[in-house]
């Protein structure tokens, strides 16, 4: 096991601090003392964890809740400490606390970074008494100085990253983004600050081969952080609101509620943190969820299934919920339907409902392209509830996926997560052979355009009335109808057009903008853009590879520094523009192309 695996978060301040403080000859070195710190021997001893350097000199990190909240928590016993490498490249190479404790919420109930509550054709559900309405804060005018120079910063330091790519974006630019984050959290933009932290992450579980490393979730982190950095300036009023983000959601009292258990899935983040979510749902539809995240790795998301879920006196665990009921008094929801755990909540255990029978069968009632709409627009949620007859599996770039038949569509459904620890990738492996079974699932959107969802949870292949958490519950070959053959795969369609420019947006975030200034590397591309309708892709991509490999000289000849911020600029626009573009054909994918084709207009 890595280092990086055993070691407590540490607060982004923490690692800017300690790696600014560095030498510039250091600084060149913390790459390497990075890597020399990776498989040291590591030992917990209550808050403190030590690693020994070599056979003489230890260095420890004081982590109270199992997060590093200052530098002076790093101490080291070389010689030249407090001013050596080894503490600038231990809280390098640790996870990155998101500056909240773990498990805090406004009420003190357990926070998850994947949890919702959806409303099946209604609006969000009124408390059962009364509760004086908040009063809402007047919408600011305008960014204020401190956060344009944050926004500036955050923009700069992400910039430098892109530039580099991740093959490049060291533990230095790390911390150069890292301290943007601060910043940005003191500013009071913490969206963007999650973001930048996220980003940081991202790249070093590349940079480590990290198994969990998905680079589509890094170019998503790269292009919200951008996004929302380039947009703040000119931004008032509610857009800035939503730009600055919030960094706690508030709980409402939400009365009695009788709840019936969904499934369970695993929460495994790229930010280091793990658990499990259990989504239940009341008799009207509407989604709630339980959860239990906290800073871990693959271990805690495959144990927190089977924890006590922490609301009111109930033994039940996240396994049990989500197939038994439960009956809460006193409940307190926060926006997003996470259910809290404060002092005032009584829950009690009280029997499930089965997937094909009421109130649970509603939620599979609503038509499949108004569920796709509605998780299109940013709805409360993203889940899918389907109905799907197995008719075999597709070849693809990143391996096998089901085939499924759902209403008519040749619905592909693929691993909700890649990480071996969790059996997600096996048991859809297993279901690829029970060919003709007819199955009711629960799965998550993945944006495309061709029909695609993440498996989340199904019903069992040969026993009726049995579901299966498909990241917790591990099937079996006996499980499987006695009659299942491996499916032959078919072969993968051509190529979406649109696939030119995205695979090239991706390419930047890898290699950095040197492997798109490369002479003749984007040949032909644009003009297939062109013929195949996206004349604006094709535009997006001349400049972003015009960016990529505009250096100037000076009088005498040299390379001047490249344009950081203007290849920044064409990247995130060739970013937004491919992210659009593949929404509209995820909908059009899915059978429908705007609102009015749901609403009979």
């Amino acid at each position: 096991m890595s280092t990086s695996g055993q070691l407590p978060a540490v607060v982004p301040a923490v690692t800017a601090e300690l790696v600014e403080a560095l030498s510039p000859r250091l600084r060149k070195r913390l790459d390497a003392g990075v890597a020399k710190l990776a498989g040291r021997p590591v030992v917990r001893d209550g808050d403190t964890v030590r690693i020994a350097i070599d056979d003489d000199t230890d260095l420890e990190l004081h982590a109270p809740g199992s997060v590093v909240t200052s530098a002076d928590a790093v101490r080291c016993g070389c010689l030249l400490a407090p001013d050596c490498l080894h503490r600038a490249a231990a809280v390098s190479a640790a996870p990155v606390a998101d500056g909240i404790p773990a498990g805090a919420d406004e009420d003190g109930g357990p926070r998850t970074p994947a949890a919702g509550r959806a409303v099946a054709g209604e609006s969000p559900r009124q408390p059962s008494s009364p509760v004086p309405e908040p009063v809402p804060e007047p919408e600011p005018e305008g960014p204020s100085a401190q956060q344009l120079g944050a926004a500036r910063a955050v923009f700069e330091a992400a910039a430098a990253v892109l530039e580099a790519g991740t093959d490049g974006a060291g533990a230095v630019l790390q911390a150069e983004l890292l301290r943007a984050a601060h910043t940005a959290r003191l500013a009071g933009l913490p969206r963007a600050a999650s973001a930048a932290v996220t980003v940081v992450t991202g790249v070093r579980a590349a940079r480590s081969a990290d198994p969990a490393y998905r680079l589509p979730d890094l170019v998503e982190a790269l292009r919200t952080v951008l996004g929302v950095a380039h947009r703040l300036p000119g931004a008032a009023g509610a857009e800035l609101a939503e730009l600055r983000g919030t960094v706690r959601q508030p709980y409402t009292p939400d009365g009695s509620l009788r709840l019936y258990g969904l499934f369970s899935e695993p929460v495994l983040t790229a930010t280091g943190y793990a658990g499990a979510v259990t989504w239940t749902a009341d008799a009207e539809g509407r989604l709630y969820t339980v959860s239990d995240v906290a800073p871990g790795g693959a271990g805690r998301a495959t144990g927190a299934a089977d924890r006590t879920v922490r609301i009111g006196d109930t033994a039940l665990t996240h396994r049990e919920l989500s197939r038994a009921g439960l009956a809460v008094s006193g409940a307190t929801v926060s926006p997003s339907g996470r259910l809290g755990a404060g002092a005032g909540v009584r829950a009690v255990r009280a029997s499930g409902a089965d997937w094909r029978g009421e109130p649970l069968e509603r939620l599979w009632a609503v038509p499949v392209a108004e569920q796709v709409r509605r998780a299109l627009d940013g709805g409360p949620h993203d889940l899918l509830f389907l109905d799907v007859t197995l008719v075999g599996t597709v070849r693809e770039a990143s391996g096998d996926c089901l085939l499924a038949d759902c209403e008519g569509l040749a619905l592909r459904l693929v691993a909700a997560h890649d990480d071996p620890a969790l059996p997600h990738r096996e048991n859809l492996r297993l279901l690829a052979a029970a060919l003709g079974s007819r199955l009711r699932v629960i799965a998550r959107l993945a944006p495309g355009p061709l029909p695609r969802v993440l498996l989340l949870a199904a019903e069992h292949p040969s026993r009726p009335g049995v579901r299966v958490d498909l990241g917790l519950d591990r099937l079996q070959r006996a499980d499987l109808p006695a009659s299942a053959v491996p499916p032959a795969a078919a072969p993968v369609p051509d190529e979406a057009p649109l696939h030119l420019l995205r695979r090239r947006v991706h390419q930047a975030v890898s290699g950095g903008r040197r492997v798109l200034a490369f002479p003749g590397g984007a040949a032909g591309d644009p003009a297939r853009l062109r013929r195949s309708g996206f004349a604006t892709g094709a535009a997006v991509l001349d400049e972003l590879h015009a960016t990529a490999a505009d250096r100037t000289r000076d009088a005498f000849g040299r390379l001047l520094p490249a344009d950081t911020p203007r290849f920044a600029r064409a990247w995130l626009a060739a970013a937004c523009y491919t992210g659009e573009v593949e929404r509209d054909l995820c909908a059009t994918a899915w059978g429908f192309r705007s609102g009015s084709d749901l609403d009979g207009s």
